[in-house]
C-alpha cells in the first residue's frame, strides 16, 4: 500500500547524486591503491586528458567481475605516460596489469570514475616478468624451447631467408653489408615481408615463417631483422604463439632484432641472436670466412702431407736404389746355387721319372694286350655263330633234313598258284633231282592267324 504523500519524502535527481556525491566523499576522503587491467584507454587530442577503464577478470574464468570508468589528467597523464613507459618499456594501452592511486570521485552529472594520480610501474614490470616466465617455463616442459638451438648450423650459410619489413632501415643496412662484403662472397637473399611492430606482428611473421617453410629447401637459415625502434614495440616477440613457432622451425633461426638491453623469447629460443642487422649480415660473412680458413689450412695440410709421403717415397727409394746392386747379386747367388743344386740331383730325378714311366708304359702295354685277347675272342666267336647260322640257313643243309624244292623254269615255286595242270617241274632232292608232269593244282590259301 502506497504512503500517505504527506509521509512521504521525495528528492529531486540532482539532490539524491549530491548525497551519494557528499556520502562517498565522507567516506572515501583519501587516496587508495587499486590492482586492475586496463581498457579501452584513449586520449583527447585537443585537451590531453586521458580517459580508461579499470577492469577486474576472474582468473578462471577470464569473466569481468568488477568495472569502472577512470581518468587521467592531462598534467597528470604528460608525467605519468613517459615515466611509466621508460620504466617498463611497455606502451601505456589497454590490456596491461597496472597498480595505481586514485581517489574516489562521484559526479552529479557524470557519475562514479576514479581519478589516477599516481601509478607504479614495478608492479606492471612484475606482472610482465611472470607472464614471460610462465611462457618460457611452458615451452620448456612441451619440450621446444631449444629445439631450433639443437639444429645443425650449415658451413656455408649464403641461401638466407629473411623476415622483416621491407621499408625497414635495418634491412638496407643488412643487405648493403652482406652483398659488399671484402671477400666478395655470394649470397642469395629472398625477403619475406613481414610487420614488425604493432597488433599485427605476431600474425604477420608467423605467415612469412608458413611461407619459407613451404620452400625450405632452397635455404639454409632464416634471419628474423629489425631496425631500431622504441623497445615497447618489442612485445610481439615475447608471444608464446610466435615464441613456439620460431622454437620449432626446420632451419637455424638468426635474430637481430635491434635491441641490446633485454632478450625477448623469440631471441632466446633462436638458433643465434645477434644484437642488430649488421651484427647478423657480420656473423654471416664471419661464418663464410671461418669456412674459407678451414678449407685453406685443409689444402696447406693436404699439401704439406703430400710433401711428407713424396719425401718419405723418396727416402725409400733412394735407399732401395743404393741397396740394389747387392740385393741383385744376391738373388744372382741363390738362385745359382739352387740351379746347381737341381742340377746335381737332375740325372736321379730323370733316372727316376723314367723308370717310372716305362712301368706305366709296361702296364699300358699288358693291359692292352689283355684287351686285344678279350676282343678277338669275342669276335672269333661271333663270326663262328655266324658261319654257323648260314650253314643252317643253306638249301643243301635244308635238303639234308628231308626237304625238296620245286623249280619251274628255272625258279623255285613258291606257290600252288604258280602252277597249272600240264607244267612240267623239276624236283630237286639232297641226293639228286626227278621231272614231274602237274596233273591237278589244288590251291589251299593259308588262313590268317
Amino acid at each position: 500500500m502506497l504512503q500517505d504523500e504527506t509521509d512521504r519524502r521525495t528528492y529531486s535527481l540532482l539532490e539524491l547524486t549530491t548525497q551519494v556525491h557528499d556520502a562517498l566523499s565522507d567516506r572515501f576522503p583519501e587516496t587508495y591503491w587499486v590492482r586492475a587491467e586496463t581498457s579501452d584507454v584513449r586520449v583527447n587530442a585537443s585537451s590531453g586528458h586521458c580517459y580508461l577503464e579499470f577492469v577486474e577478470k576472474n582468473p578462471k574464468t577470464n569473466a569481468l567481475v568488477a568495472k569502472a570508468k577512470a581518468s587521467i589528467w592531462a598534467k597528470t597523464f604528460r608525467m605519468l605516460k613517459p615515466y611509466f613507459e621508460m620504466e617498463t618499456n611497455q606502451p601505456f594501452t589497454s590490456g596491461i596489469k597496472v597498480l595505481v592511486r586514485v581517489t574516489v570521485e562521484f559526479h552529479e552529472l557524470y557519475g562514479f570514475s576514479l581519478n589516477v594520480v599516481d601509478i607504479d610501474p614495478t608492479y606492471t614490470l612484475g606482472d610482465m616478468a611472470r607472464k614471460r616466465l610462465e611462457i618460457i617455463n611452458q615451452l620448456k616442459e612441451e619440450g621446444v624451447f631449444t629445439l631450433n638451438k639443437e639444429l645443425p648450423f650449415p658451413t656455408l650459410p649464403n641461401r638466407i631467408a629473411v623476415v622483416t619489413s621491407p621499408t625497414a632501415a635495418g634491412y638496407e643496412d643488412f643487405m648493403n653489408q652482406l652483398m659488399n662484403n671484402p671477400a666478395g662472397y655470394p649470397f642469395y637473399v629472398k625477403l619475406f615481408p613481414a610487420l614488425m611492430q604493432g597488433e599485427r606482428t605476431e600474425a604477420s611473421i608467423i605467415e612469412a615463417l608458413e611461407n619459407i617453410d613451404t620452400h625450405r629447401e632452397c635455404f639454409d637459415v632464416v634471419v628474423m631483422i629489425r631496425g631500431g625502434g622504441a623497445t615497447s614495440d618489442l612485445n610481439s616477440f615475447d608471444s608464446y604463439l610466435l615464441a613456439a613457432n620460431c622454437a620449432q622451425f626446420p632451419l637455424p633461426l638468426i635474430t637481430g632484432i635491434g635491441h641490446e638491453r633485454d632478450d625477448t623469447i623469440v631471441d632466446l629460443v633462436a638458433h643465434t641472436r645477434l644484437k642488430t642487422p649488421t651484427a647478423v649480415a657480420a656473423f654471416l660473412i664471419g661464418c663464410m670466412d671461418k669456412a674459407a680458413t678451414d678449407l685453406g689450412e685443409l689444402q696447406h695440410s693436404l699439401c704439406d702431407d703430400a710433401r711428407n709421403i713424396l719425401q718419405e717415397k723418396k727416402r725409400s727409394l733412394q735407399m732401395i736404389a743404393t741397396r740394389f746392386p747387392s740385393m741383385v747379386t744376391g738373388s744372382i747367388e741363390k738362385k745359382r746355387s739352387a740351379l746347381q743344386f737341381i742340377s746335381g740331383k737332375l740325372p736321379a730325378i730323370a733316372a727316376n721319372m723314367s723308370a717310372q714311366r716305362l712301368n706305366q708304359l709296361d702296364s699300358i702295354l699288358q693291359r692292352v694286350r689283355i684287351s686285344c685277347d678279350k676282343k678277338l675272342a669275342k669276335e672269333a666267336r661271333f663270326i663262328e655263330l655266324q658261319e654257323q647260322f648260314i650253314r643252317m640257313a643253306s638249301p643243301e643243309y635244308i635238303l639234308r633234313r628231308g626237304y625238296s624244292l620245286t623249280l619251274h623254269d628255272g625258279k623255285i615255286v613258291k606257290s600252288a598258284m604258280n602252277l597249272k595242270a600240264g607244267d612240267s617241274v623239276s624236283i630237286r632232292f639232297s641226293d639228286g633231282e626227278a621231272s614231274a608232269l602237274i596233273k591237278e593244282v589244288e590251291y589251299n590259301p593259308p588262313k590268317n592267324i
